[in-house]
């Protein structure tokens, strides 16, 4: 394997791993018995978090040639 795979696929399994750990800890807070909240403030929480999804699978869409928003001179 290449140098650049290798740096790839350390970085991707331990960034990966961390943003799973990340998520679960978010995930925590919806015991109720520990902590109080309002829906409004999960669908934010949600929504970015989805938002930060959406923009990472168009940043390798992008990078591997596909374009994300696509480009036409003419109709």
């Amino acid at each position: 394997m290449s140098v650049k795979r290798d740096n790839f696929i350390r970085l991707a399994e331990s960034r990966v791993t961390r943003a799973i750990e990340a998520m679960r800890v978010i995930g925590n807070l919806s015991n109720r018995s520990n902590y109080e909240y309002d829906e409004e403030y999960i669908k934010k929480i949600i929504n970015t978090l989805q938002t930060e999804l959406t923009a990472l699978k168009a940043q390798f869409r992008t990078k591997s040639g596909m374009s994300a928003q696509g480009f036409k001179l003419r109709k």
